[in-house]
């Protein structure tokens, strides 16, 4: 997948402004953004997902334009076919772990041509948490959360997946079995993501294309 991305974002609060102004291309199967909190990578995720707004610039994948200011396109973060899981995983806590799942088919993600419970049995199978379809998220492990709202965002069936500090809230041994799961899974489903991180074990454990960001910019430039 190629991802062409362009953009420009300036922010204020109180006393404090953050300019985004970043360029980067890729054509790798995982692409990492690497920096310190602040580096402005969230900001950058949440751009691609049409959660945030650039106030100039162009974000297109392989081929197709999400957002380019100069031809006024901004295609809606739901038809952006792009699926997005937060640090925090924002799982819903009065929903189940297939009820969890099934919220994108009822959020309007999925296509109807094929029977949600048969998606989402399959998904659950991939991830394998069918014994805890009942299970709410209060009532999981930390790395069962992560494993719920990994299969939340692919039962989605984006064409990009995007993982903001997918690990940082997971202890050390954790962190590095979901490492590897994360791979595994981004081979079984033969699907493109960006991940966002601070830790450099991480890039030695997903490889793929590094764009090193700090205060707002690509600094590989």
């Amino acid at each position: 997948m190629r991802i062409r991305l362009d953009i420009e974002k300036h922010l204020r609060a109180d006393t404090r402004e953050f300019h985004l102004d970043l360029q980067l291309q890729s054509d790798a199967d995982i692409t990492v953004l690497f920096g310190p909190s602040g580096s402005g990578k969230t900001l950058s995720l949440l751009s691609i997902a049409g959660l945030l707004t650039p106030e100039r610039g162009l974000i297109e994948i392989n081929g197709r334009i999400l957002f380019d200011n100069q031809r006024r396109i901004d295609v809606a973060t739901r038809r952006r076919r792009i699926g997005l899981v937060f640090q925090d995983y924002a799982l819903f806590p009065h929903l189940s772990v297939a009820e969890n799942i099934a919220y994108a088919r009822r959020a309007g993600w999925l296509p109807h041509r094929r029977g949600a419970a048969s998606l989402i049995g399959d998904v659950l199978d991939a991830f394998a948490l069918g014994e805890f379809a009942d299970s709410y998220p209060q009532q999981l492990s930390g790395g069962q959360r992560q494993r719920v709202a990994l299969a939340r965002a692919l039962a989605a069936q984006p064409e990009l997946l995007l993982l903001d500090e997918p690990f940082a809230a997971l202890d050390a041994p954790l962190r590095a079995r979901m490492r590897i799961e994360l791979a595994a899974i981004r081979a079984r489903f033969d699907i493109p993501m960006i991940v966002i991180t601070h830790d450099p074990d991480d890039i030695a454990a997903l490889g793929g294309n590094v764009i090193r960001m700090d205060a707002g910019r690509n600094m590989s430039d």
